[in-house]
């Protein structure tokens, strides 16, 4: 049963849905709090309203909106979900998500979203563990003035891959930080179009 509260968000949220000519589905998941409280004061200034709330209200409110275009939105609400209403166009969207978006170091049981390169070069590392370390993900490593180099250009993850805890902690020694934060625009709708984020 959906308390009144909840009653009075979904149907603020159906208001919206009717309201705008963009509706888009997000996903925040992984999103630090401080670049979410930045994403949402710049989508505000452009004037597009981010709707937070639970997965099973997004799904209720689309529900609701008794159309039958935007209720094939509901298939792609995933992870942990927001809605973007706009009216500027779905291209324009996802361009200024993208160009929002930080990197940030990978954490073992993600997924990669690119192929993840180490590169060939010299390092800051004396000999020692590290080069067994190294070579567990498959960098091989020289020494060169008394510090460590490598070799080769080497893909540690292919796109898709999981990190595991050994390449996440590697990765972040060499500082490298191959994922990327911020709203993952997921699908959009417009005048009865359901756009994947791939599509644009």
């Amino acid at each position: 049963m959906v308390s009144d509260n909840k009653k009075k968000l979904v149907q603020e949220l159906v208001r919206e849905i009717k309201e705008y000519p963009i509706v888009a589905i997000v996903n925040f998941e992984n999103l630090p709090a401080q670049q979410l409280q930045k994403m949402r004061a710049m989508l505000r200034e452009k004037g597009v309203v981010l709707s937070m709330t639970r997965k099973r209200l997004i799904t209720l409110a689309l529900k609701e909106s008794h159309n039958p275009d935007i209720e094939k939105l509901i298939e792609r609400v995933k992870g942990m979900p927001a809605l973007l209403f706009s009216k500027d166009n779905p291209f324009s969207l996802y361009a200024t998500l993208q160009r929002n978006k930080s990197e940030a170091p990978a954490k073992a049981g993600q997924v990669a979203p690119k192929e993840i390169i180490v590169k060939a070069g010299p390092t800051n590392f004396a000999p020692g563990p590290i080069i067994s370390e190294l070579a567990s993900v498959g960098i091989k490593t020289k020494v060169e003035k008394g510090k460590l180099a490598i070799v080769e250009d080497t893909i540690v993850a292919k796109e898709g891959a999981t990190i595991t805890q050994k390449l996440a902690d590697t990765l972040k020694r060499l500082d490298i930080k191959p994922m990327e934060v911020g709203l993952d625009l997921v699908a959009v709708w417009e005048n009865g179009l359901v756009f994947d984020a791939k599509q644009l």
